[in-house]
C-alpha cells in the first residue's frame, strides 16, 4: 500500500528540538542528513526502538518509508531522546494504527509523551541548585 503523503512531527527533550519528516521511500533513516550507523551503539538502539516495536505490527509497510530527522539544540543525549520521540510520533501519525500506539505506550510512555523534566536553576549565594553554602564556625 503506497502512500503519497508526507508527515512532519516534532519532539523535544531538555533543550533539544527534533523535527521528523516521514515520506515514501526505500527505508532510510537519517539524523541531520547522517545515517544512524554513525552514532554509538547505545544511541543507535535508542533511535531504532520505535522501528523495532513497529516492525511486527506494520511488517513490510515500514520498509517503504524514509525518515529524516533534523535536530538542533541541547547535548548529544538530549538530541537522541528528542529524535526518538519524533520518530515514534511520525510513525504513529503516518500509519494511524491504534495497536501501534498501544505497543509504544506499553513499552515506554516517553516514546509518545515528551519528558518535561528540566535542569533545576541555580540559587543565589549558593554553589549549585541543591547544595547549600558551607558554614565554618572557626
Amino acid at each position: 500500500m503506497k502512500k503519497s503523503k508526507q508527515v512532519v512531527v516534532a519532539g523535544k527533550r531538555k533543550e533539544a528540538i527534533a523535527k521528523a519528516t516521514i515520506k515514501p521511500g526505500s527505508g532510510k533513516i537519517l539524523i541531520n542528513k547522517k545515517p544512524i550507523s554513525l552514532f554509538n551503539q547505545l544511541q543507535q538502539l535508542a533511535l531504532q526502538e520505535p522501528i523495532i516495536l513497529a516492525k511486527p505490527i506494520l511488517g513490510k509497510e515500514l520498509e517503504g518509508v524514509n525518515i529524516e530527522v533534523n535536530v538542533k539544540g541541547g547535548g548529544i543525549e538530549g538530541q537522541v531522546e528528542a529524535s526518538r520521540l519524533a520518530i515514534a510520533r511520525a510513525i504513529l501519525s503516518y500509519f494511524k494504527k491504534p495497536e501501534l500506539k498501544k505497543a509504544f505506550l506499553s513499552y515506554d510512555r516517553f516514546l509518545l509523551i515528551a519528558d518535561t523534566r528540566r535542569k533545576e536553576t541555580r540559587k543565589p549565594c549558593d554553589s549549585k541548585a541543591r547544595a547549600r553554602r558551607q558554614k565554618s564556625y572557626r
